[in-house]
């Protein structure tokens, strides 16, 4: 089963290289070019098997989604020229991550089920049971950890640490907001429920934008919306598009991420099975099917992209 591990380019002009969890950083001075490779992780570990076509499917779905929020906050975005690649500004990001949920699912609803009232600062009612919608869409920020896990964070403490000004605090909320009610909207275009997200934000000339990707199934949660009502009345678990039933699947064999804990055996059949969640939500999400692909041209076809594209932006800022 073929998949993007790592990718290890060496670009005309380049000036740094950083490996995230799944994406594969290229610095070229002001400018970076972001490779989404097939790699997954859960519970802030990477997990030891890639996914087919996972890196594609979240970079195009994340194009999109960059494309269609434009109007409500800049975004790092300047080219995507490659299905597997994204160039664009290079920001200095804030150390929080902007967690939005419109209902009491995946990490919230364990909290939740575990008796705890309060996330983030942020009150719960009483009677929730999972998956229901909240009365009205909360922010839970989580740190944006270099290395060990996120970990839940409050608007107070933010502030109080300094690691966000109150101004610059309220215009991520404010952007929050108004990207998760957007998100909401073209997920309903596809009979889809945005059940949580996350947002990461930058600054880049003194400028808040935008960062990173945007209502993928790494970054989201979706359920469907056919049933959902039904399903919820019944108590059974809802139909849903996300990394969440990957998660579920660790859980179940006894791994969260904790020191000690080992990672389940990755089969080809998980394997296979978490490749086609992925297709199946770019399907429902882009209207189309995947295109398949050749796995032995894909580096190639990215190495000539990147260098394609920075030359192009260069020559292009050099014109102006």
């Amino acid at each position: 089963m073929q998949a993007i591990k790592e990718t290890n380019f060496k670009f005309p002009g380049q000036t740094g290289f950083y490996s995230g969890k799944v994406r594969d950083v290229y610095y070229f001075g002001d400018l970076m070019a972001m490779v989404a490779t097939d790699r997954i992780s859960a519970f802030d570990v990477i997990l030891p098997r890639a996914i087919p076509d996972k890196g594609r499917v979240l970079n195009q779905i994340a194009a999109f989604n960059l494309s269609a929020t434009k109007d409500i906050v800049p975004n790092w975005v300047i080219a995507t020229p490659d299905p597997n690649v994204t160039v664009g500004f290079k920001c200095e990001p804030f150390p929080v991550e902007m967690v939005v949920r419109g209902y009491l699912a995946g990490h919230a609803a364990r909290e939740y089920k575990a008796g705890k009232r309060t996330l983030c600062g942020v009150t719960l009612p009483e009677g929730l049971k999972e998956n229901d919608k909240l009365p009205h869409p909360i922010i839970t920020p989580t740190t944006k950890a270099k290395v060990g896990h996120d970990e839940d964070i409050s608007r107070e403490e933010i502030l109080k640490r300094g690691l966000v000004s109150e101004a610059d605090y309220k215009m991520l909320e404010d952007y929050t907001l108004k990207l998760y009610k957007k998100g909401t909207e073209l997920a309903a275009q596809r009979n889809l429920i945005l059940v949580d997200t996350k947002y990461e934000f930058g600054k880049h000339n003194g400028t808040i934008y935008l960062i990173d990707e945007v209502h993928t199934p790494d970054s989201s949660r979706y359920f469907y919306a056919e049933g959902y009502e039904a399903r919820q009345k019944a108590g059974e678990a809802q139909k849903q598009l996300s990394k969440e039933f990957v998660r579920q699947w660790l859980i179940e064999n006894g791994f969260q991420g904790k020191d000690g804990q080992q990672v389940p055996l990755m089969t080809d059949e998980i394997v296979s099975s978490i490749s086609a969640r992925y297709k199946e939500l770019y399907q429902q999400v882009r209207g189309e099917s995947l295109d398949p692909v050749d796995y032995a041209a894909i580096l190639p076809r990215v190495e000539r992209n990147v260098i394609n594209s920075i030359n192009s932006i260069n020559l292009q800022t050099l014109k102006k």
